[in-house]
């Protein structure tokens, strides 16, 4: 159905389309013949009674490790799985996630720390955790282990009227956090402080997407109004907006097109069309591409691959998975070869950060594609190479897990891109010159680790009481657990 498409991106009349000035040459792309195969079962992750309420969720979100779901029941329980150890889930066995005291609506992996997730509720509250270095709830073979849940967050974030619906965490600077709630407002938080920044309130119905530009300076709102806002990101003023992205009524989502100064926006039309919009920020009064997909009523979710520029158009409830690429001049929409094909429905969807790839097999991408009867299958799309060498040609250097910047620097003014890595396995890590990360630790620990150090230093005074050495006596006493942090206190 993609080939009958009438748009005149491969209009041999056109040639100004092309790489090159020949007519009639097919436009060339190194993404071209891109594929994937169907994931056999045994590279699944299967057992799950899912949390896939209604809503503009993605139901799964992963680091280059992790993966994490939420799942039915009261509580707000989360699984947390590895990449590498597919296999089935037992309800009331496998270790989980939980702490909340209602559904949790989503969450977000921390870019710079694959161990941080954030995960924000029906409670109104937002939780920070860190997943153990030996978290194994699935072992070699697949099968479940007993162990451990994870029930102490490190940093409540505090402050949301209503419950919490969407998480981004910033691009390039460290520990900074986006919100959105039913309260009709986007909070964002310093995480490493545990207080909040700022608040926009000039929303006046639901956020259903919220995205970060390609330096975090300015975030984009897609809103139930039908409008698409572009805020400062320090300021919370409106810089320009879209007054109405789409026709439908369905939700919208936005992506950012790395540095080009272009957005894309999916949504439905008047006649309930799906479609895909190119905007340009100089001018956003008319889109300067607009592509029909298809006719069917799920939202469109574009997973955008900013190194690559290939774009993975995935629709609640479908089963195919379209595969375009973005180019910064006429017509700036290209469909590719025919992506995934399946009849198994899609319900939720996110893509695992590049350093989570097989880059020697050629492994361009991969999506979690969350099924309501086939558990979660991982989908590996690969670009054919004869060659068993690094392809610098298809892998350009990618974002790595250094921030650019601190928080404070961020919001005191600093501006930039993401730092870069090279994903050649030969050199991967080298000369990165981000800024330090900072390891968080839950209350238990530091209360723990604070006993140990008493007991510690009362063994040597009596040491030195026994020496008759002169010295300042620390009068350190171990003080009650104190209550959960509220914002603005030093975690």
């Amino acid at each position: 159905e993609d080939e009958d498409d009438d748009d005149d991106a491969d209009d041999p009349q056109l040639p100004n389309q092309y790489e090159d000035n020949t007519m009639f040459k097919i436009r060339t792309s190194k993404y071209r013949h891109v594929f994937c195969d169907a994931p056999k079962q045994e590279s699944c992750h299967t057992g799950f009674r899912l949390s896939t309420v209604t809503g503009d969720q993605q139901y799964i979100k992963a680091s280059s490790k992790y993966f994490a779901v939420a799942l039915f029941g009261g509580g707000g329980v989360v699984y947390v799985g590895r990449h590498d150890r597919p296999g089935r889930f037992i309800p009331g066995s496998t270790p989980t996630l939980h702490g909340h005291h209602g559904a949790i609506l989503d969450f977000e992996w921390n870019p710079f720390d694959d161990s941080m997730l954030a995960t924000a509720s029906e409670d109104t509250t937002i939780k920070i955790w860190s997943i153990p270095d030996d978290w194994e709830p699935i072992g070699e073979k697949g099968a479940s282990k007993a162990g451990s849940d994870i029930t102490e967050s490190m940093v409540d974030l505090v402050g949301h009227a209503k419950k919490v619906n969407l998480l981004r965490f910033h691009p390039t600077a460290s520990n900074v956090l986006a919100s959105t709630s039913s309260d009709y407002t986007v909070k964002l938080w310093d995480v490493e402080a545990a207080q909040e920044l700022t608040t926009f309130d000039e929303m006046q119905d639901l956020c259903q997407d919220i995205v970060w530009d390609y330096k975090g300076d300015n975030y984009a709102t897609a809103c139930k109004d039908k409008r698409v806002r572009f805020v400062d990101a320090r300021t919370s003023k409106v810089t320009a907006m879209i007054e109405q992205a789409h026709d439908g009524t369905k939700g919208v989502k936005v992506v950012y097109m790395g540095e080009s100064g272009k957005v894309l926006t999916t949504g439905h039309s008047r006649g309930s069309g799906r479609e895909v919009k190119i905007w340009d920020l100089k001018n956003l009064a008319e889109p300067i591409h607009k592509e029909k997909i298809d006719t069917a009523a799920g939202v469109l979710m574009p997973m955008y691959d900013a190194d690559t520029n290939v774009i993975y158009l995935c629709g609640k409830g479908d089963g195919n998975i379209r595969t375009c690429e973005f180019e910064d001049k006429k017509p700036y929409f290209h469909r590719l070869g025919d992506g995934f094909r399946s009849t198994t429905a899609l319900k939720g969807v996110c893509s695992v950060p590049k350093r989570g790839l097989d880059i020697m097999k050629c492994e361009s991408a991969r999506l979690l594609k969350v099924t309501n009867e086939s558990g979660i299958q991982p989908l590996s799309f690969f670009v054919p190479r004869k060659s068993d060498a690094f392809q610098p040609d298809i892998f350009p250097n990618t974002s790595s897990d250094q921030p650019a910047h601190s928080a404070d620097e961020w919001w005191l003014g600093s501006s930039k891109g993401p730092e870069l890595e090279s994903l050649n396995p030969a050199t991967r890590g080298a000369n990165q010159n981000g800024v330090a990360k900072k390891k968080f630790h839950s209350a238990a620990t530091l209360m723990s680790n604070l006993k140990k150090a008493e007991t510690h230093i009362k063994y040597l005074e009596e040491k030195l009481d026994a020496a008759d050495v002169s010295y300042d006596k620390w009068g350190y006493k171990l003080s009650p657990q104190k209550p959960r942090k509220t914002p603005g206190s030093p975690i």
